[in-house]
């Protein structure tokens, strides 16, 4: 029966949000199912996108809209009726989350509050992100335009990123700088923001090793005592434990 396979599929969806939610969430563990499906707002705008987007491509007009502008009244989430979503996706708190009208999601994706996924000018077609599986994106990162971002990448908090993001790399800054986390994958949600590289940190370090040694090699061909090169710190810390837990 039409109408029982259509529930069925919801349901399905709903205890699959759930899981998503206990996996990742440190919040919810020890939290009933029930307490979950009541009480987390990701997974009630979700369930509400989904609602909306059958609407959609089922050409109903003004109403997935409404439910869409509803949705962010009530959870601070707004998800475009026409965007594309696939399985698993978890959105954490999700005040402030924006999800377009071009935007596809893979599966297993995760978001942070503040997330926006963009689009720029005027332009049709697509014109939002494109975001892999198993991506995670840090709490108010913008993602703007028809980019695409490799599965497995890791979007540090509050990056802008305006260009594709190479698979199983972490992304941190403004504009954002892919960067490969000691040369091993990056697989499945982590939200440890603190312990990422600093690219601009590393780049100052390079330069400061190089003018040190241009610097040591003058000194002995003039035969003078050479400057001790100033000490360059990382911008953050790269010790202590991961707040994420693990």
């Amino acid at each position: 029966m039409p109408g029982f396979d259509a529930f069925a599929r919801v349901a399905k969806e709903v205890r699959r949000d759930v899981r998503a939610a206990r996996d990742r969430d440190p919040a919810a563990r020890g939290v009933a199912q029930g307490e979950i499906l009541a009480t987390w707002p990701g997974i009630h705008a979700l369930l509400a996108y989904r609602v909306a987007h059958a609407l959609h491509a089922a050409g109903v007009p003004f109403l997935p809209r409404l439910l869409s502008m509803l949705t962010r009244a009530v959870t601070g989430i707004e998800i475009h009726p026409a965007a594309r979503i696939g399985e698993g996706l978890f959105i954490d708190h999700g005040a402030g989350v924006v999800i377009g009208e071009t935007v596809d999601i893979g599966s297993n994706v995760t978001l942070y509050q503040g997330v926006t996924l963009g689009g720029t000018g005027f332009a049709t077609g697509k014109r939002h992100p494109t975001v892999q599986d198993n991506v995670t994106i840090g709490s108010g990162a913008k993602l703007l335009g028809p980019i695409t971002i490799g599965h497995g990448a890791k979007i540090g908090a509050n990056s802008v990123v305006i260009t594709d993001v190479p698979p199983n790399s972490t992304v941190v800054g403004n504009p954002g700088h892919p960067v490969r986390v000691d040369g091993r994958r990056v697989e499945g949600p982590d939200a440890d923001w603190i312990h990422l590289p600093d690219p601009i940190a590393e780049a100052i370090q390079a330069l400061a090793s190089r003018i040190g040694t241009l610097e040591r090699t003058v000194a002995e061909l003039s035969e003078e005592e050479p400057q001790q090169t100033a000490e360059v710190r990382p911008l953050r810390t790269v010790k202590g434990p991961n707040p994420a837990g693990g």
